[in-house]
């Protein structure tokens, strides 16, 4: 049996083994020819899409070759049809059918302008009294003033110790009674002498000695006088006092400071309050301005206008600036202040010249000019030179006779040698 057996166990591994086989290249074939069917799959489907990008490419060149023939056609059709207008348009101007602009133009003669100065500089005062120490000084006791107030002549400022002058002042009072009270016994002494001196008691040599004793005797009373009003005087002027009258505008002394006649200015006044003001003017101006011309003077920040008059020219230019000074007076305001700026306009006289809108005078690389309309309603330019500027308009110093038609408005969209319509309108007053 065990013949039997290991004889059928060997035949049933001979008969399993190639059926185990057979399923195991079985299965092999068969992934293998699916793996083929895959690849074969893919390759179709590259090239359907390979084919469908032709296609849309072919399609998208054709739009575009399209569309550039639609361009062209439409370009010639609107040139053609441009260039037939622009021949009629032509035809039409030949026919003298064409339209020229209205424009408004002034003939503004010659008016009496005032001629102004326009400048600028600073605020001081006309007269300026810095204030020290006149006597001998010491200790500041009291100020009385601050800036911006107003003073008398003679007002005291400040006031200074005087306590060690005072007893001086006090003793000299005393050597003048002393001094009188000597010259008083003299005197009566002299009186009973010239009763003796006729019954011959007292010689005539003693008469002299006795009246020039009262004379020296009086002769001490008038010194001791003498040095006690000094005194007097010098006491009086320890207190720092106005000179004049006027406005306070700085203060540099305090309470315990200790002052002489080195300390310097301690107050600054202005005398009567005047002002000034301290204009540059360039050189042509001045020939201009005189001693008396009217200005209006406007402080920087303030729309006030302050009449003032000019008081003084400078006889000398500035070599380096060429620029000399002048010297507007004005009077007191709260406005002005030294040291400050403002603006000054000065009235140099009348003359006769065009006055012009501001609209008709325009500017451009060369300096400024205006567009007149000639005899042949053709648009020219004239360089002009602008004068005063007033509040009813431009006047021009040179480059207008006044008879000309000068373009108000619109002469930014003209050019030299346009045809126009002139309509004349007045000129401004």
């Amino acid at each position: 049996m065990c013949g039997i057996e290991g004889g059928g166990r060997a035949r049933a591994f001979r008969i399993m083994m190639p059926r185990k086989a057979g399923r195991v290249f079985g299965v092999n074939y068969e992934r293998k020819v699916d793996s083929m069917d895959s690849l074969a799959g893919t390759q179709s489907f590259y090239e359907d899409a390979d084919d469908s990008r032709r296609k849309r490419t072919r399609l998208i060149v054709a739009l575009v070759l399209i569309a550039l023939a639609l361009a062209a056609a439409y370009y010639a059709f609107s040139a053609g049809k441009g260039g037939a207008a622009g021949a009629d348009g032509a035809a039409a101007g030949a026919a003298g059918g064409a339209a020229v602009p209205s424009i408004t133009v002034v003939t503004p003669g010659r008016q009496s302008v005032q001629s102004t100065i326009s400048t600028n500089g600073t605020i001081a005062a006309r007269r300026e009294m810095p204030v020290g120490v006149a006597g001998e000084g010491g200790r500041v006791e009291r100020v009385l003033v601050e800036p911006g107030q107003w003073v008398g002549a003679g007002q005291p400022l400040a006031v200074i110790d005087r306590s060690v002058q005072t007893q001086q002042a006090a003793g000299l009072a005393a050597s003048i009674r002393v001094a009188q009270a000597d010259a008083n016994l003299a005197q009566a002494e002299l009186e009973r002498a010239e009763a003796l001196v006729s019954r011959g008691f007292i010689s005539k040599a003693d008469m002299d000695r006795k009246r020039a004793t009262r004379d020296a005797a009086n002769a001490r009373v008038r010194v001791a006088q003498a040095q006690y009003a000094e005194a007097t005087a010098r006491n009086d002027r320890l207190n720092i006092v106005a000179p004049a009258a006027g406005l306070v505008l700085t203060r540099d002394v305090e309470v315990g400071q200790i002052v002489g006649a080195g300390s310097g200015v301690l107050f600054r006044m202005a005398r009567g309050g005047e002002m000034e003001l301290l204009a540059q003017m360039a050189e042509a101006d001045l020939q201009r301005v005189r001693v008396g011309t009217r200005a209006t003077i406007t402080p920087v920040g303030s729309n006030l206008n302050i009449a003032g008059q000019v008081w003084q020219v400078s006889p000398v230019i500035n070599p380096d600036t060429r620029q000399g000074m002048v010297r507007i007076a004005v009077p007191y305001s709260a406005a002005l202040r030294p040291g400050g700026f403002a603006d000054a306009r000065l009235v140099a006289g009348t003359a006769q010249a065009p006055l012009l809108p501001e609209s008709a005078v325009q500017s451009g690389p060369e300096g400024n000019y205006v567009l007149i309309v000639d005899g042949k309603d053709t648009i020219r330019r004239r360089p002009v030179k602008v004068g005063t500027v007033t509040d009813g308009g431009v006047s021009i110093a040179s480059g207008l006779d006044g008879g000309e038609r000068v373009v108000v408005l619109a002469g930014a969209f003209l050019n030299v040698g346009d045809k126009v319509k002139p309509v004349v309108q007045k000129s401004s007053q």
